[in-house]
């Protein structure tokens, strides 16, 4: 696809659908501005960097399809239609159609009402999380009712079918909520995941290890061990890496899958293998805490030629988000590997048995 296709496609836009794309720009402007600050000061936040260009890449991979939409009706890979049968579609005039159109038109006026409560909010307090997440979700909102609302027509005037309104918009689904990973939770709620994920593996790993015959004892997320003791911090929880490798699973589904389910269970792996990979992690840790002292996991780790390259905890939690984006790399060829069918000719061409003479 050239530059040049893609800027003549956008000046084709109606006029609507052009303010409409307009204004999403800006909001997704503001939004990148709001959450910078975030980025810049929260480590497990970082990858937010990453955020704008990945949203931009798959904008720009699917940009032949929302435009097949848009001009033509028709999604690429399917023979076009006639204009008689175009005009002939259901209209979304009667029916779900109706149902969805007052829906969308709802939740374009209620993600504007919130929008302006985010952005009130920050105004008058500067960043903070409820203002963050407010700004994420109404621009979601946005971007998704006002796709399925503009696209009511397709460039030539052609009422577009509802089920090619609804595949367009699904084509927004990951520039539109990725923002909501990038953006830190509410405090409260963001305190109760990280209080659950540290309790239950400080469980786990006191377990494993009284499990195996080693002296320690667990008071809270401390464990107590022979050389001193080692405490289950907010790190060690795993949030970070889970928020991180939700963001990678999510771009990896979104670029690399091509059907819904399989999107849903890429993004259910990336989870699994975070909080599997931050086990692993901190038995590690303790394991290391065990053999060599308590302070020894907060030493540099030096390798030869290369030298000091961190901490032992700050490595390891490093290498267990590689280990977890490599592992669902690996996940895609098994999602999108297909049985092929058994080619007829074989069968055909194949020498059938002689039955046996009486």
């Amino acid at each position: 696809m050239s530059t040049e296709s893609t800027n003549q496609g956008l000046k084709n836009l109606l006029p609507e659908q052009l303010a409409a794309a307009c204004l999403m720009l800006g909001f997704a402007l503001y939004t990148v501005w709001d959450q910078l600050f975030w980025w810049g000061n929260r480590e497990d936040y970082s990858f937010g960097y990453l955020v704008p260009f990945f949203v931009g890449y798959v904008l720009f991979d699917r940009w032949p399809r929302i435009r097949a939409y848009l001009f033509t009706g028709t999604p690429p890979g399917e023979a076009a239609s006639s204009p008689a049968d175009s005009s002939s579609g259901a209209p979304p005039r009667s029916g779900w159609g109706r149902w969805l159109e007052a829906i969308a038109v709802a939740a374009f006026i209620a993600s504007l009402l919130l929008f302006a409560i985010g952005a009130l909010l920050r105004a008058a307090t500067g960043p903070q999380n409820p203002a963050s997440l407010a700004i994420a979700t109404s621009l979601g909102g946005l971007t998704l009712s006002g796709v399925f609302i503009f696209s009511k027509e397709r460039i030539d005037g052609q009422p577009m079918p509802l089920k090619h309104r609804l595949a367009l918009t699904a084509l927004f689904l990951f520039p539109a909520l990725i923002w909501l990973l990038s953006a830190p939770l509410v405090s409260v709620a963001e305190t109760k995941i990280r209080v659950f994920l540290l309790t239950k593996v400080t469980i786990v790993v006191f377990g494993l290890f009284d499990f195996l015959g080693f002296a320690l004892e667990r008071e809270g997320n401390v464990l107590i061990l022979p050389d001193g003791q080692v405490g289950v911090e907010e790190a060690c929880s795993g949030i970070r890496s889970l928020t991180a490798c939700l963001f990678a699973g999510s771009f990896l589904a979104a670029v690399f899958l091509d059907r819904f389910w399989k999107k849903i269970l890429l993004v259910a792996a990336a989870m699994v293998l975070a909080v599997l990979t931050n086990l692993l992690r901190s038995l590690f840790l303790t394991y290391w805490a065990y053999q060599n002292g308590a302070a020894a996991i907060d030493d540099d780790w030096v390798l030869p030629v290369i030298g000091n390259i961190g901490t032992v905890h700050d490595v390891t939690g490093m290498a267990i988000l590689g280990v977890t984006c490599v592992g669902l790399i690996c996940l895609l060829p098994i999602f999108n590997y297909k049985l092929s069918d058994l080619d007829e000719d074989d069968f055909i061409s194949a020498p059938t048995p002689e039955s046996p003479k009486d």
